[in-house]
């Protein structure tokens, strides 16, 4: 993959650390955009540690400006009251890169916010757990991601919507599969979706469309899964 510059916002959780970690280690050079630039681990002479908030908008047009691609890992944990981190995200960033003339856009949601017609759980998984967790413990963090899908799908960027499915950890990147649409499989390693994310910026990425990533070796049990999921995990 070409060298390049990339800005990541939500670059101080889970995944954020792991894509970045891995874009500086392929030789790119990364803007971490977080709130709390004091707390980020990181140190590197290709690394900017930038302070600011997605609410913020002349704070994210001064992120993404000079980049070559906006990543974008952005997370909170479940709540009752509504979640617009999401969506307004999605329009500041979707702003800057028109104001500065950025294309390529490397988004995650979630599977959940379209979850598969095709039962793949079983019955507990699929009548119960995932209409839990979907509609009732994440509805609205869910309902804020579909916002942000279509703010991204109307953006007229250059954008990919990564969608994982139960997030875990892992102490290495696997072989995963990326697929359009859906795909078999109800875990996401993060080191794998942080993968992907890179992946997706070469050639061969998938432009203009979302797509399911899933890890298919070492996964968790669907119970422990279930546990971080009603605890509220970020990306």
């Amino acid at each position: 993959m070409v060298t390049m510059r990339l800005c990541v916002f939500g670059a101080n959780g889970p995944t954020g650390r792991l894509v970045t970690g891995q874009a500086l280690g392929e030789g790119h050079h990364v803007t971490a955009f977080t709130r709390h630039p004091d707390e980020f681990p990181i140190e590197h002479p290709r690394l900017v540690v930038a302070a600011g908030d997605v609410a913020d908008q002349d704070a994210v047009t001064d992120a993404v400006a000079g980049q070559d691609a906006v990543l974008s890992v952005l997370g909170v944990p479940y709540s009752k009251d509504p979640i617009t981190v999401y969506s307004v995200g999605a329009e500041h960033v979707t702003a800057a890169m028109h104001r500065t003339g950025v294309e390529r856009l490397v988004a995650v949601t979630s599977s959940a916010v379209e979850p598969n017609p095709n039962r793949i759980g079983g019955f507990l998984f699929e009548r119960v757990l995932q209409p839990y967790v979907v509609n009732r413990l994440g509805k609205t963090l869910y309902d804020d991601m579909r916002r942000c899908e279509a703010i991204i799908r109307a953006s007229g960027l250059d954008w990919t919507l990564v969608r994982p499915s139960g997030l875990f950890a892992a102490a290495e990147v696997s072989r995963y599969s990326v697929v359009p649409g859906h795909g078999v499989g109800r875990f996401t390693a993060r080191i794998d979706l942080a993968d992907c994310l890179l992946r997706e910026l070469g050639e061969n990425g998938h432009h203009r469309q979302a797509v399911a990533v899933l890890t298919t070796e070492g996964s968790p049990s669907l119970a422990s899964m279930m546990w971080r999921e009603a605890v509220g995990s970020k990306h």
